[in-house]
């Protein structure tokens, strides 16, 4: 498939579930991961009896591009994803949108855009962080002990003139005020990548029916693998409500 802006060649994969269903995950891998790192949580909405589409974002793995648009970008390029598979498995599909770290704020950014396919019942996020901005900010001052200016801004602008967005623009935060569909929000008690007071704001912003898992113990995007039995279980009873 082509970009949402049309230049890039973009790649993926399509498992069909054991069983035929219309029900379809479409997966969102986190930040210098590809479709291949979504291995585990496709496994499991296997077991609950999805079919898996799991892309390639811009500049990853086999997808084309040079620009990493931490969510912000490739929000359009999943929403062309939906309506390719509305096109080529039928208008009857239900789709969830899943997605960790990275992932997890793309699928927060796909909830507040107003062409989202109306057969997306529900949405799953785990450890996505609040804003790009936020996390620059976050990452600049516990890893290198940088304050935010200048540099943020500065990368900020860079962005802006070489990827068409700026880092505050690109909020899963502003996104979630405009969705209104189910999301279930999943984070690590002691997540010190996307720090875990990220989930509270984000937990409030969404206007859609909502619940949230703090697993305990678990790092950045180790929720799957701290607690699988209680995690698997979490998302499908949170589906359940909403899957005919």
């Amino acid at each position: 498939m082509t970009s949402a802006t049309g230049n890039l060649k973009l790649k993926a994969y399509y498992i069909p579930a054991e069983h035929q269903t219309n029900k379809t995950v479409v997966m969102a891998h986190g930040f210098l991961q590809s479709k291949e790192a979504e291995g585990a949580p496709a496994a499991m909405f296997h077991e609950l009896g999805y079919n898996v589409l799991a892309p390639d974002d811009r500049a990853h793995g086999e997808s084309e591009g040079k620009l990493i648009g931490y969510g912000w970008t490739d929000r359009r390029d999943y929403i062309k994803w939906m309506n390719k598979l509305l096109k080529t498995e039928g208008k009857n599909q239900q789709i969830v949108m899943y997605g960790v770290s990275m992932g997890g704020a793309t699928t927060m950014m796909v909830s507040g855009e107003a062409d989202v396919p109306k057969q997306v019942k529900a949405y799953v996020e785990d450890c996505g962080y609040t804003s790009v901005d936020d996390e620059i900010t976050y990452q600049a001052k516990s890893m290198y002990h940088l304050p935010k200016y200048p540099l943020v801004p500065t990368v900020s602008l860079i962005s802006k003139i070489r990827a068409g967005y700026d880092y505050s623009e690109a909020s899963a935060l502003k996104q979630l005020a405009k969705n209104k569909k189910p999301m279930l929000f999943i984070h690590g008690s002691n997540d010190t990548f996307v720090p875990t007071s990220m989930l509270e704001p984000l937990y409030n912003a969404t206007k859609g029916p909502k619940e949230k898992y703090v697993v305990k113990g678990a790092k950045h995007a180790e929720a799957m693998n701290t607690n699988y039995k209680k995690y698997k279980q979490t998302v499908e009873k949170f589906l359940d409500k909403y899957m005919d």
